[in-house]
């Protein structure tokens, strides 16, 4: 891992933890805060499911995913994964901003650059493959390695078939 990566990855996986942290510890909060979404998201479970718990499992997801990247392990799952979560999270504070004065306003702006922010660098983390070749790459190759190795084996079969005749008619 290059220094970059091993500095880069915490220091953006900070920001999740600590909004994680924060999510699990005021889950009324949060889940009043994503209570339209989370509404429509139990209803669509097929289970019984309380906006709180919902609240809950996403400060978990987001806590769970920053510590794994921030860590380096899973790291394109985890981004992907807080990619997810900060999107979620802009658009429900966006929404839910306070916009009646031009601080609020100024506010809502800044706060909106800043998850925007945090979701492109998550979508950057997502697709980095640290200089190793990703699955779709190793999949291919893998496929391609596997047709040469068969025409080979096959040609080797074509070739003891056609001796196996040869000598059967010849003799």
């Amino acid at each position: 891992m290059s220094v970059i990566r091993f500095l880069a990855r915490p220091m953006l996986a900070s920001s999740f933890v600590i909004a994680g942290l924060d999510k699990l510890k005021n889950a009324d909060d949060t889940a009043k805060q994503l209570s339209p979404i989370l509404r429509r998201a139990s209803e669509s479970l097929p289970f019984k499911a309380n906006e709180k718990t919902l609240a809950r499992v996403l400060g978990g997801a987001q806590l769970g995913a920053g510590a794994l990247l921030g860590l380096g392990k899973v790291s394109r799952f985890a981004a992907t994964l807080l990619a997810v979560t900060s999107a979620l999270n802009s658009y429900v504070e966006w929404r839910s901003a306070d916009i009646s004065t031009k601080e609020g306003r100024s506010a809502r702006k800044s706060q909106l650059l800043r998850n925007v922010s945090l979701t492109g660098g998550a979508l950057l983390a997502s697709v980095d493959t640290a200089g190793r070749p990703g699955l779709a790459w190793r999949a291919g190759h893998a496929a391609a390695d596997a047709r040469k190795a068969t025409g080979k084996q096959f040609k080797r079969t074509d070739k003891a078939v056609r001796r196996v005749v040869d000598n059967a008619v010849g003799a």
